[in-house]
This record gives C-alpha cells, structure tokens and sequence, in this order.
C-alpha cells in the first residue's frame, strides 16, 4: 500500500487547505462566476444558490422561488424555446444545453446572456422531472450585439441546424453573384456579419471577385487590386493559406498599420479573414466583417471555417459552371447565325433550345444563306449525338453547307457534296489522324462514324418558289392562312455521311401568301415520349390553334387617320415578323412545358433532345392572299406506297368539310386516279387539289395529271371483275369531272361542292372534256 497517495479532502471549509488537494466545489464555481439552480417540473419550485441568483437578476443570495419569477426574467423567445430543448434532453437523456437572454425587471433591456448547462433527473411518472445544473454568464456577444441579433436555443443544435441551412442554400447557388448574395444573407447563430468581401488572385495581384456591405469598392480603389505582397489581412490569408482573426480595430491598427487607413472608412470593429481552399489549394480569401466587437470564440471560428469552406466549393462550382455557360455560349453564337436583315416578302423566326444537363450543345443547327442569285437558302440540320464531338461536326458541316451554297449550287447538288465531306471527316483513316491508338479515354474515336439528316430550302423572295432537298430529315409543314396544316411530303434521300454517292432528288412547291412553313429536328417532335406520328399531331394542333394576334391594317383605318389608302407593305411585314416570333414561342413551350430547368420544383427538365426550329412566312398584301386552299404532290412510279400518302394529305386538307361521305368520296377517287396512272402509264402521277369559297359553300377540285395521251374510256366490268370501274364511281360521286388533254399528256378531273353531311352529291355528274373512246387506259 502506497504512502504517499494525497489526503482525501473531505469538504470541511474549516480545514486549511492541502496542495495536494482540489479546493470545496463552492468555491470553484464562486471563482469562476457559475451559479448552481435546480428545476422540479412536478412543483414548479425553483432553487438558486447566491451566483445563480445574481445571474438572473435577482438579489445575490440562496433562494427558493417560483416557476414563475424565474421566468419573468427571461426574454420570452427563449423561453419558448428552452421547452423544446428540455424536451428533446428528457427523451435523449443527454444534457439540456441553451443560451438564454436574462432581461431587467421591467422586461425592457437585456441585461446578460447566460449559458445553461442541465441534467433531467427523470421521476417514476414519465410527465415530472427535475433539472440540476450550472448557469454561467456568456462575454460574447456582447449585450447590444445580443439585442440586435437574438442567441436562442441551444447552441449546438443552432449551429447545427444553420450550418445544413447554409449547404443547402450554397448548394443550390448557380453563379458567383448568386453565392455571393447567398452568403450575404446567412444569419449565423449568435453572430452575424454585415459586411463580407470575396478575394481572388490574378497573376500576382489581389483582385476583388465581390462584395457585400462595402460600397467604397470599385475599379480605382486601392483594395481592388494590389500586389499579394502587400501588408494587408486577405493576402496573407492567400500567401500563407491561414485564417486571420481582428477582434477590435486596435488590433487590426497594430497589425497592418498599413492598409488600416483603407480598412477604417468602412467603420466596422471587427474582422475575420478565412482562407477558400478547394482540393488543398487556396484559391481566395473571404472577409466577414462586423459593426460591434466579436471575440472570436472557439464555436465561432468553427461555424466560420465551416461556412468558409462550403463558400469555396460554391465558388469554384459557380465558376466551372459559368466556364461552361461561357462555352456553351460562345459555340452557340458561333454555330448559330444572326438572321440578319429583313428579307423583302418574308419573315422569319428561328429557337435553339439545347438539351438539358452538360454543356448544352449538341448537333442541332440552322443556317440562313444569301445567295449570289438572289435567292436564299434555309438550311436545318441534327447532326448524331448530344455531345461535344456532335457540336464539332456540326460547326464544321455548317460551314462546308455554307461554302457550297454559296458557290451557286443547287440544293440536290449542295447535300450531294456535303454527304461526301461529312463521310471524309468521321473517317478515320481518311481524316488523317497520325494517334493510331484506338482507345481515347475509353471511347473509340476511329470507330465512332456519325451522321446528320438535313433539309435544304432554296426560296425565291419574289415568287414564293421553293426547292428542297432532304437528307433523311423530318418533311416540311405547311401552315395555310386559314389554319390548315399539311405536312408536305418531300423525295428525299440517305442521311448525310452514310453513302458519299447518295442522290438526293429536289421537289418544287410554291409559297403563296399567308402560308407559313415549319421545318424542325426530330427534337422537337419526339420530346415528351412521342413518336414521330403522335408528335406530328401534337405540333399539328398546336399550329392549328394558334391565332396570330396581329392584325393587319385595314384601309379604312388609314383613312380615319388620314394615311394613304394603299396598304403599308412595312407594316405588314413588321406584323408577321411579331406573330411568327411569338409562334415560335408556343411551339417550343407546347413541346417541352415550362422552363422548369431555369427553377426549383417538382417539374422535371423534360429537354430529352436537342430543338431547332426555323419558320418561313410568305408576306403580302391582304389582297393577295388568297383564299383558296392549294396542295400538290408528285407520286412517282416507284413509290407506289406514297399513294396512301396522298389519301391521307388530301384528308388534312379536307379536315373542316361539312360531310363526312364526301371527304371518304373524294378520297376513294384520288386513289383511283393515281393508281390509274402508276398501272397503265410509265410515267408519275401529279395530284393538284384545290379548294376554294367560303365555308360552307366551297368547291374541291381534284386533278391528277400524266405524260400519257392515251384518254380514258367508259367500261362495264361484269360482277366478278377487278377492275373498270374508275369512271362509274366518278358518274356516282362526284358532282362533275372531266378529262383535258394537254400538249403532252392529260389531266383527268372532278368535283365536289361542299354540303350538309348527308346531303351528297346527285349521281351522273356532267362529263366535260374530250373522252376517248377506245385506245386508252381505264381512267380511275
């Protein structure tokens, strides 16, 4: 057994003291200004030794007091928040920890703030317990800093609570500006700053990347830009990768006496400076400045490393993304033109919108084309793939579009060449690649061929004659100035850069005025789970109900205002520039729904592809608009599967008829005539359909021409045969018909005159033209 253990102190103040030995309890907690207090939640007794009381504000000896005399000298906030906490610790069983704001007695002015510390001694009965604890003044803040900004609640779970606020609010920052103001507005627990300052390194120069709360910065002013060597707080926090802490403006003076005349116009007392360190590096400094004395405790400095280091992945997050918003950006402005000036009888509208997520660019692309005769040239495209690779390709083929168009090619002739370009480039033997290796970060680059579809529209301005060629692009829609929507079939060939030697066929259709045309990428079409069949409808309803919301002129108004009665050609164009942008708006939002990438919610980005649009308007006079519905096709004799394609864009232009029968009458007849034609002749079938007059009362005539001149004659088919009844059902159907010969070939015809459903047509309409009676093929 040891001798020489210490003595046990056993309590007894009346002993001297050993130096071995610990001092009484009391007198530790009297050194060190901590009052002992007990709570019993069954009897609402409170009982306070001498320091306890002092601390409460009340007169400084042992007591037992009310529930309620205690609580009058907290501020009641923190009185309502105390419960919970207590709460929480019985349920826990940990301690019951809370800054508490002690008021005067006439519930006015905060006299101190003071820290409690307690233990729930929980009795049998779950609803009563008692707490044994310490209360212990707290030096900051200070009292005016506490009126302003209220300590409540527990410390620990504040800061806790605050710091997942600021992440999460940091998080979701998208630019230094907005992290910035971000930053600005987190009220930290206890302490707040209301000023704040962000640093950044240029080469060897300190640079301000932004502020809050300091309006003295700008361009010119010392703090903005100066040497990293320069005595001053931020760049030794960026020299040496150390925080800086200034309690009081003394010390700042006696520290960096000079850039202190700087710091002092700004009138705060304290500063803290906290390195913004990413990965190891520091990449800047962050400044929290204060207007009252902060002493900068152990928990402060730690909720502020902790913010300083969220405020540096925010930044450099923020700062990649506006790398990329930068990027994208400039790819766009570069690969996608200006429309440039008005051109005369046309308006046009174009929309870019990128897929979501990445960079934002893909192969997506249009082109408007002046060309040396005159003409202009529309050209849209998609290029394979939503990555940067595709975005390359596509700048490269736009260009090659470009060059070609403006050698005065024609447009079979422009898609032929650049089919051969594009087949050059994705080649990789014949790309010239001298790297043989055939793995590039895991993606095979030799073996990765793309290719593009694209439409190429050469316009005449002044006639309205349009040429196309496509390259396994989506076919052109035409919107009439009635609301009618056709989607215009077009010959077509392979896409780009499948076969360099593909043809690619051109169709002819003439623009007149009113109508518009849309030509897309599939993006615009498929987004949303559709297929190209359900999303053609889908645009088709939308072109149908849209109303174009400015109205032309009309000469009586300029007659009113004492203008000239001619119509205003400028004006016009000016009106159908403004609805064609506005129709190019509610296109794109009918497709892909609200801007829900641009906000928080629970709408998810539904920008699955890549979107561009281009809308050509023919312009005019409102005389010159006619009000006749006008569509032509060409069906050749080797595609005899276009012919349901003819029945079924007759259908869209018949879609308001009156009767029913008569649209499925029309409907039987052209594929009479045009199944005529491709059996008994060599050569296509031309379908004209035309339907003019007012509603209700319109007439549909339907010719469809061929190169033969061999005319058509009556036949009796007997019961059983398979055929020659072509001109029986043009006697039954239709209210007339005929056959006009031409200089090469004929045209066989008929007619329907628009009626309430069920009327139809009288049977044995009149025969017009010369009819052969023999030698010729069966007409439909």
């Amino acid at each position: 057994m040891r001798t020489d253990e210490p003595r046990e102190q056993v309590g007894d103040p009346s002993l001297p003291p050993d130096r071995d030995s610990l001092p009484p309890v009391g007198a530790v907690l009297t050194a060190i200004a901590t009052g002992l207090w007990r709570w019993d939640n069954a009897t609402g007794v409170v009982t306070l030794d001498a320091e306890a009381a002092r601390l409460l504000g009340l007169p400084p000896h042992a007591r037992i007091t009310t529930e309620a005399a205690v609580r009058s000298r907290f501020h009641p906030v923190d009185w309502n928040e105390i419960h919970g906490i207590v709460q929480l610790a019985v349920a826990e069983g940990t301690l019951a920890e809370a800054r508490l704001r002690i008021m005067d007695d006439q519930g006015r002015h905060v006299l101190r703030t003071v820290r409690s510390r307690t233990k729930p001694i929980v009795h049998d009965e779950a609803s009563t317990y008692e707490l044994i604890g310490t209360i212990q003044e707290v030096s900051e803040p200070a009292p005016g800093a506490a009126a302003r900004t209220p300590v409540t609640g527990d410390w620990r779970r504040s800061r806790e609570a605050f710091l997942l606020d600021a992440g999460r609010a940091l998080a979701e920052a998208r630019s230094t500006e907005e992290v910035l103001r971000v930053a600005a507005g987190l009220s930290m627990p206890g302490f707040s700053p209301d000023g704040l300052a962000v640093f950044g390194a240029k080469a060897d120069r300190l640079t301000v990347v932004g502020h809050h709360g300091h309006h003295g910065y700008g361009d010119d002013d010392p703090l903005a830009s100066m040497p990293l060597d320069t005595d001053y707080p931020a760049a030794e926090v960026l020299r040496t990768g150390r925080a800086v802490y200034l309690s009081s403006p003394e010390e700042y003076r006696r520290r960096y006496p000079t850039t202190w005349p700087l710091a002092s116009r700004f009138e705060r007392q304290s500063w803290a400076f906290l390195p913004l360190t990413v990965a190891g590096r520091t990449m800047g400094a962050w400044m929290a400045a204060f207007t009252y004395p902060v002493s900068f405790t152990p928990d402060e400095r730690s909720v502020l490393t902790t913010v300083a280091r969220m405020l540096a992945q925010a930044l450099s997050r923020a700062g990649v993304a506006e790398s990329e918003r930068e990027l994208t950006e400039g790819l766009q402005r570069s690969m996608l033109p200006m429309l440039g000036p008005e051109i005369p009888g046309m308006s046009v509208a174009a929309r870019y919108v990128p897929t979501g997520g990445g960079l934002q660019v893909g192969g997506d692309w249009y082109d408007v084309i002046p060309l040396p005769s005159g003409r202009i040239a529309f050209v849209i495209g998609d290029v394979q793939g939503h990555d940067v690779r595709a975005a390359g390709l596509m700048g490269q083929l736009r260009i090659a579009l470009r060059a070609y168009a403006s050698e005065g090619h024609r447009p079979d002739a422009v898609l032929s060449r650049a089919t051969r370009f594009l087949s050059g480039i994705t080649d990789g033997i014949t790309y010239g690649s001298t790297d043989t290796r055939d793995d590039h970060d895991g993606k095979d680059i030799a073996g990765d061929p793309r290719f593009a579809t694209c439409l190429y529209v050469e316009a005449d301005p002044t006639t309205g004659v349009l040429e196309i060629a496509r390259a396994g692009h989506p076919e052109p829609v035409i919107r009439m100035s009635d609301g009618t929507v056709l989607q215009r079939p077009i010959a077509g060939g392979l896409p780009l850069g499948i076969d360099p030697d593909a043809d690619y066929p051109t169709t002819r259709l003439v623009l007149v005025a009113g109508e518009t045309m849309l030509v897309c990428t599939d993006g615009l079409i498929e987004t949303g789970g559709h297929d190209l069949e359900t999303g053609w409808s889908r645009i088709r309803k939308v072109l149908e109900d849209y109303e174009d919301g400015a109205e032309r002129p009309e000469r009586a108004d300029h007659a009113d205002r004492g203008g000239p009665e001619t119509y205003d050609v400028y004006e016009a164009q000016a009106a159908e520039s403004e609805g064609l942008e506005a129709l190019a708006d509610t296109l794109v939002q009918a497709v892909h729904g609200p801007s829900s990438h641009h906000t928080t919610g629970p709408l998810a980005d539904r920008r699955e592809d890549d979107i561009a649009v281009l809308l050509l308007r023919r312009t005019g006079h409102p005389e010159q608009r006619a009000r006749t519905r006008r569509t032509m096709l060409t069906i050749a004799q080797a595609e005899p599967e276009r012919v349901a394609g003819a029945r079924g864009h007759l259908r869209d232009l018949l879609h308001d008829w009156a009767d029913p029968d008569q649209v499925d009458s029309a409907v039987l007849l052209v594929s009479e005539m045009i199944t005529n034609v491709l059996v008994h002749t060599d050569g296509d079938a031309l379908l004209v359909a035309e339907v003019t007059g007012e509603e209700g009362t319109r007439r549909l005539r339907v010719e469809v021409a061929d190169s033969s001149d061999d005319l058509p004659h009556k036949r009796h088919p007997g019961e059983l045969a398979s055929s020659g009844r072509g001109l029986v059902l043009m006697e039954l159907l239709a209210e007339r018909w005929g056959v006009d010969p031409r200089g090469e070939g004929k045209s066989i015809w008929f007619e329907l005159y628009e009626a309430s459903p069920g009327a139809g047509p009288e049977p044995g309409g009149a025969v017009e033209g010369a009819v052969g009676e023999a030698g010729g093929a069966e007409a439909p």
